[in-house]
């Protein structure tokens, strides 16, 4: 199982980055597990300096810009 989390304080970004997330990982037939990290303390251990940040299986795979689905795809994919 894939294991994802958006680095960020629940702002509109962020929440927009977790619904292409979460449709690109359906559209791709994922099995895999959400987590929203907002404790800006945990952002340091990803050396993540701007939000929001996707993160998979302990890997940052962007951060700073929310991405399009088809972006995300692209990322969960690789």
């Amino acid at each position: 199982m894939m294991k994802i989390q958006i680095l960020g304080s629940g702002c509109t970004k962020c929440h927009r980055l977790t619904e292409a997330t979460e449709q690109a990982a359906q559209e791709l037939g994922l099995q895999y597990e959400l987590e929203k990290v907002t404790d800006i303390r945990r952002y340091a251990e990803f050396g993540v300096m701007f939000t929001p940040a996707l993160v998979v299986d302990g890997t940052v795979k962007l951060s700073g810009k929310v991405p399009s689905v088809a972006e995300v795809r692209t990322l969960l994919a690789g």
